[in-house]
């Protein structure tokens, strides 16, 4: 095999020589290519395996962590919950409409392969400065390429959510939340991070196996096209000024054919047809063969001359190697593949009987009843290369570690709100999720735009599914791991705050190039984080997904491990609101103590993002989430909602502007930037009239600083010395971001 190709297939010269130790010779291109996409990062997390190993993964609750397409936790009443959260980072870059709508597809796929109708989905985006830099409080130049820049990240933004709601609302899924949040350092990568949510009956879950010699190997779904060749080796490299060339390697997707997919397979499931089914995503054919024969520890016998195409002249390596999307591979009992045909031929869906499970180890790939590519499937599923790349402390982090928010220029209270109210991370998104049908199903009793939480109902318990999405990436990149553990914090504290009980997360690693020490040593801290946090809050990971090469010219993005927690409330009808109601007095839980490291505060007054973080004290952050938990149940709480970026000024503006409704707050404790800081495990509750003792003695059993701040009621927003017309407050929150996407 010549260097040249074998360097095209991202495969380093050790690599290659293991690959020659397997096979006893040479390989041909086809087996070059499988041994390419199975072990890319993508597939094989050959950078990130030696980290992820310590993830708290088992509870009680947690029926699969993991190692299956998704997680799955119990609910309750016979019911679980199957979820997962996977990115589309390069292709939503290369092509934000195709890559967004892929993402939401491919991880719906993963949903349903487990047996679970798909209910609901998120996202949580990143993109660029989406605005020139000179409109930042203290900054006065202005560059040309600042404006093309700016223009490029509204183009992908407009795509990604139009990719997003295109698939899910087409499919009949309910877009149900996310988070959506911006910095320069995404500039040249954005993140486009998709999660769904099923629900299915605990005793009715599938895996991926094929079981043993004698099953049929079946092809359901859609045509394979040469569409999404190579993705998963292009999302194992970094971009650079080429990059905009790799569009065909992005899939094309048809949601259309993807909801007679899912219920094709919803159908057949009810069947005792089959032994095993696998989504045909990264590396398609290719991956779902070998991951099913492998966890067997069986062979497999493919005939690719039988495989649906939708382009003439195409060759094995093309088979096996597409990614294109819709398409499911089943490990059949002999003898029912009548009967499976059957049942996707009313789907108008193709079922092809393509080989066979066998007893020989090998994958045996057969083009026309010629032998074309012979592979033993253990040494390649259990023996990919695992790395120990070098780490290294950032020197940057030295340089921003002296930060004081005493040192910089005063700004007023009214001005310093006013900036960070107008700020795109603080600005209502509707304009993103009005796109979204929400309503789909009729199950969403949490929508977005109302702030923390989003939640969906389990018609056949009464019980509520409750969801957040968090990661703040300035916490992320001043200190990995306490901004990883803060997120996973944060995304629990939400889902609190809704009144149910945080249970597990699912978990998206969005890092830089792994060949950078410093990145790795980002990721390192990063999942000490995660596995500190979730240890310490009882929330184990039970799916998850890793993405690193999000770099382009040498400059990687902010640290991002987006966390996703699923919590339980086992009566819907007790879901707590998060903004403002009536009949309420505000309370402020938890310690201010003037945290301003990486805070909104400190990047929209002075540009900058810098300082250090605190550590976080789980047992109180607990102590938090039980609280609200249980006076919610005591009917103590009128509406409850975590402190987040911007402090108690923001996160208590927003929930007037939600609500519609004025506040007259008052903080004798919290004066000028204090309003605006961003000290970890706070929260701002509505308690009941009438109800105010009760609360405060039991705000005193769990230990927790519990103080009135105000009433809700009136048309202003005072705050200290902070006061602005409702009107005028709803005018910037709702109206801000449309204005700013469009202004050109």
């Amino acid at each position: 095999m010549d260097k040249e190709t074998i360097k095209a297939h991202k495969i380093s010269d050790d690599e290659y020589n293991k690959i020659l130790s397997i096979l006893k010779r040479e390989p041909n291109l086809l087996e070059l290519g499988i041994f390419s996409a199975m072990w890319s990062e993508h597939c094989s997390y050959k950078s990130s395996k030696k980290y992820l190993n310590g993830f708290p993964t088992k509870a009680p609750w947690v029926i699969q962590g993991p190692g299956e397409n998704a997680g799955v936790i119990d609910v309750g009443d016979g019911w679980a919950a199957v979820f997962k959260i996977e990115s589309h980072n390069h292709p939503s870059f290369i092509e934000p409409f195709a890559g967004a709508a892929t993402g939401v597809g491919g991880i719906f796929r993963d949903i349903f392969t487990m047996g679970a109708r798909v209910e609901a989905s998120m996202n949580s985006l990143r993109f660029g400065q989406i605005k020139n830099k000179s409109q930042y409080l203290g900054l006065k130049s202005s560059k040309q390429n600042d404006l093309e820049i700016s223009k490029h990240q509204r183009y992908l933004l407009k795509g990604v959510a139009a990719g997003i709601s295109h698939y899910g609302n087409c499919m009949g899924v309910a877009t149900i939340g996310g988070e959506t949040s911006f910095d320069e350092s995404f500039n040249g990568n954005i993140l486009v991070n998709a999660f769904g949510l099923g629900i299915c009956k605990k005793d009715e879950i599938f895996y991926a196996k094929a079981g043993e010699a004698g099953n049929e190997v079946i092809y359901v779904g859609s045509r394979t096209g040469r569409d999404g060749l190579g993705g998963a080796v292009m999302a194992s490299d970094s971009f650079n000024q080429t990059s905009k060339k790799l569009r065909p390697t992005v899939q094309v997707g048809d949601p259309f054919a993807q909801k007679l997919l899912m219920e094709a397979c919803l159908e057949l499931f009810k069947k005792d047809f089959i032994i095993g089914i696998q989504d045909m995503g990264a590396a398609g054919l290719t991956s779902s063969s070998f991951e099913m024969a492998g966890k067997s520890g069986a062979g497999m016998r493919l005939d690719l001359d039988k495989v649906p195409m939708r382009e003439r002249g195409m060759n094995p390596y093309e088979l096996m190697l597409s990614e294109s999307q819709e398409r499911m591979l089943i490990c059949a009992k002999k003898g029912y593949i009548k009967e499976i045909k059957a049942i996707f031929d009313k789907y108008e869906l193709h079922a092809e009987l393509i080989g066979e499970v066998t007893n020989t180890g090998q994958m045996e790939l057969f083009w026309h009843k010629e032998l074309v590519g012979s592979v033993p499937i253990a040494p390649i599923t259990e023996l990919a290369p695992i790395l120990d790349r070098p780490t290294s402390r950032p020197k940057y982090l030295d340089e921003i570690s002296n930060f004081n928010i005493n040192l910089m220029p005063k700004v007023d209270e009214n001005t310093a709100f006013k900036a960070l109210l107008g700020d795109e991370n603080v600005l209502n998104k509707a304009f993103i999720y009005d796109q979204y049908d929400a309503h789909i199903g009729t199950n969403t009793i949490k929508m977005p735009g109302f702030l923390g939480a989003s939640a969906i109902r389990i018609k056949q318990s009464g019980a509520a599914i409750v969801v957040a999405s968090q990661c703040n990436t300035r916490h992320n990149f001043i200190n990995p791991q306490i901004g990883a553990a803060a997120a996973v914090a944060s995304a629990g504290r939400k889902v609190a705050m809704s009144g149910a009980m945080p249970l597990a997360i699912t978990d998206c690693l969005n890092y830089g190039n792994p060949q950078n020490p410093e990145v790795m040593w980002q990721f390192a801290k990063g999942c000490e984080g995660i596995k500190q946090a979730c240890s310490a809050l009882n929330t184990p990971v039970v799916s998850g997904n890793v993405s690193l090469y999000n770099e382009t010219e040498g400059i990687s993005v902010q640290p991002t491990p987006t966390i996703v927690n699923v919590g339980l409330l086992k009566d819907a009808t007790k879901l707590l609101n998060s903004v403002l109601c009536l009949d309420c007095d505000v309370y402020l839980l938890g310690k201010t103590t003037g945290e301003f490291g990486g805070s909104l505060y400190a990047k929209v007054l002075y540009n900058e993002c810098a300082g250090i973080l605190k550590d976080i004290d789980f047992k109180v952050e607990r102590a938090l989430w039980d609280l609200v938990i249980k006076a919610n149940e005591n009917e103590l709480l009128g509406f409850a909602n975590s402190v987040g970026s911007g402090g108690v000024a923001i996160s208590l503006a927003k929930m007037s502007a939600c609500a519609n409704l004025g506040v007259n707050a008052f903080c004798s404790f919290l004066d000028d930037a204090f309003l605006f800081d961003e000290s970890f495990t706070r929260a701002l509750v509505g308690v009941k009239k009438g109800k105010n003792l009760q609360f405060e003695n039991l705000a005193q059993n769990f230990g927790l600083e519990c103080v009135k701040i105000g009433v809700v009621g009136g048309d202003e927003f005072k705050l200290n010395n902070i006061k602005i017309s409702l009107n005028e407050l709803k005018k910037i929150y709702f109206d801000g971001f449309a204005k700013m996407i469009n202004e050109f």
